[in-house]
């Protein structure tokens, strides 16, 4: 099938972001963009990191949740595009391309967001790869997601041209599946190996990184499909169509229950240890936040809970509900989870009265929501220039020509 699958999709879907719609779009994403970065830029070359509200007792802040949120919907969106370019699950291609784009251009923005919240870049450059410290586990995380970062441009570049079954495009995505295991694992393993830091320490962290990354993944990749076709689904390919109605809600609501249970485990773990700092920051800054019991119950459970009906999970507008509440949901709980794993003071314990008390400052706002601007004007970008829809052609023809069979 190797040489039939080169055929790309006729041109029976409508991409609605080539529209007037699309321009409209751009232009408030750029400009939220233009006014976040200058805002940020300027309070970092006029008052520098003092502009965060972290410190040296609390040195990682939202900044750095949402490098990481960004890097595992990365990975996540990398895992799905795998299923039909690895593994061979064709009832995935249809939204392979859009996948490939999503993780590329997500994790570029959640690099330039890291890449701001260090502050001096190259003198980061000259630390990290160039001096080769090769014991550290942030040297490995630059080294992985860099290369993560090559094989997803190789492989659209792959599909981008029609190659999608071809031997070298099988090479690379197995490359680049690899690749994204490797990234997403060895970020895992920069707060799992912190003994230090017992809320983090965990060697089963890369199996909970790559499957919450898949659910923030997925719930990227249902919302950017409906925006593409301007939610209507008499926009999409019919093969595009089968996907949204039958397996792909099916896996959402799968993934949304296992995030529930793997968090619902570090819970009951933490709760029962006898280790007084895990119980502490469980019982007295996780539990005790409104915001994080509202991202568990509206964020995950909720979603979950309408996610089992049959009859709700095929519709459009409860999928487009569901992946921005698990956006949000997600986003909240990596938040939790960096400050989390600081707020007992470093080798002071539980022998130090209260918890540390943190709250993101305008500039590490201003930081996140550059980062999510960017991810849309470069998405909004892709699908106006580079036909993110793109499928093989068997599989595009296919549903019609089934139905063409069935009326007949």
């Amino acid at each position: 099938m190797s040489s039939s699958m080169k055929g790309m999709t006729p041109r029976t879907h409508d991409n609605a972001l080539q529209g007037p719609l699309g321009l409209g779009l751009l232009v408030i994403a750029a400009v939220v963009m233009v006014v976040s970065l200058g805002f940020g830029l300027y309070q970092l070359t006029t008052t520098g990191h003092t502009s965060f509200n972290t410190s040296s007792n609390l040195p990682w802040g939202q900044p750095i949740a949402t490098y990481l949120y960004f890097a595992l919907a990365s990975s996540g969106l990398g895992l799905i595009a795998s299923l039909p370019l690895v593994f061979g699950f064709k009832q995935y291609y249809p939204v392979a391309k859009r996948c490939i784009f999503l993780a590329f251009i997500v994790l570029i923005s959640g690099m330039l967001v890291l890449a701001l919240e260090l502050g001096h870049v190259f003198r980061m450059l000259w630390a990290i790869p160039l001096n080769l410290q090769v014991q550290s586990a942030m040297f490995w995380m630059g080294v992985f997601y860099a290369l993560d970062l090559l094989f997803l441009l190789w492989k659209f570049s792959k599909l981008q041209g029609g190659e999608w079954d071809s031997r070298t495009a099988k090479q690379v995505g197995i490359a680049s599946f690899i690749g994204v295991l490797l990234a997403s694992g060895n970020l895992a393993l920069i707060f799992g190996m912190m003994s230090m830091r017992p809320f983090w320490f965990d060697a089963l962290l890369p199996i909970y990184f790559y499957f919450t990354g898949v659910t923030s993944g997925m719930a990227a990749l249902v919302f950017f499909t409906y925006l593409a076709h301007g939610f209507q689904r008499d926009r999409m390919n019919p093969a595009l169509q089968a996907l949204l109605t039958g397996a792909m809600p099916k896996l959402f609501a799968a993934l949304i229950g296992g995030t529930l249970l793997f968090i619902t485990v570090r819970a009951i773990t933490g709760l029962y240890s006898n280790h007084p700092e895990i119980n502490l920051v469980w019982t007295d800054y996780l539990f005790a936040s409104p915001l994080y019991n509202a991202a568990l119950l509206l964020g995950l459970l909720l979603p979950f809970v309408v996610m089992l009906s049959a009859s709700l999970r095929n519709r459009m507008d409860v999928q487009v509900l569901v992946a921005c509440l698990v956006f949000l949901g997600l986003f909240a709980e990596r938040f939790y989870f960096v400050v989390g794993g600081q707020v007992v003071p470093l080798f002071k314990g539980t022998w130090e009265p209260g918890l540390l008390s943190y709250t993101p400052s305008a500039t590490e706002w201003a930081l996140t929501l550059f980062g999510w601007s960017l991810c849309f004007v470069l998405y909004l970008l892709g699908e106006k220039f580079l036909t993110l829809g793109d499928m093989p052609r068997q599989i595009a023809e296919a549903p019609a020509a089934g139905t063409q069979a069935g009326t007949a």
